[in-house]
């Protein structure tokens, strides 16, 4: 029975917890970012290339001799979750930089200039002590 408490204890911190509910939410953002780019990044990438189809891009190395299936290498793939990833990456890099943003707390407000007399005196101070 103890290693059940100890178990219950150890999935009941607050970093378990908290890593589960980012993991969740950074697969549902995954999602998202993956139909942005399958839906608007790569058709509109696409056109402006001429119609190029990243995922179809590949070099046929032969033909293989067992099914009669073409062996290729698809470097079209590759390129596809390369972009995927980047974009995933500056999403999130966007999105940490604002919540890092909203997290940091206001600048103190400047200090009020002396007054003219208070500068004066100040500078008679420092030439004193010079002395």
């Amino acid at each position: 029975m103890g290693w059940l408490h100890e178990f219950k204890e150890f999935a009941m911190k607050g970093n378990v917890v908290d890593m589960a509910v980012g993991i969740i939410i950074g697969a549902a953002f995954g999602k998202i970012v993956t139909s942005l780019v399958n839906a608007i990044v790569m058709p509109a990438l696409g056109w402006i290339i001429g119609g190029v189809d990243f995922t179809e891009l590949a070099v046929q190395l032969g033909i293989d001799s067992k099914t009669g299936e073409p062996v290729a290498l698809q470097y079209g793939q590759f390129i596809q979750a390369l972009i995927d990833f980047l974009i995933i990456a500056a999403a999130i890099f966007m999105a940490l930089k604002g919540i890092n943003k909203l997290k940091r707390p206001p600048a103190p407000p400047a200090a009020a200039p002396l007054p003219r007399e208070e500068v004066l005196l100040t500078e008679i101070r420092d030439l004193l002590k010079q002395r």
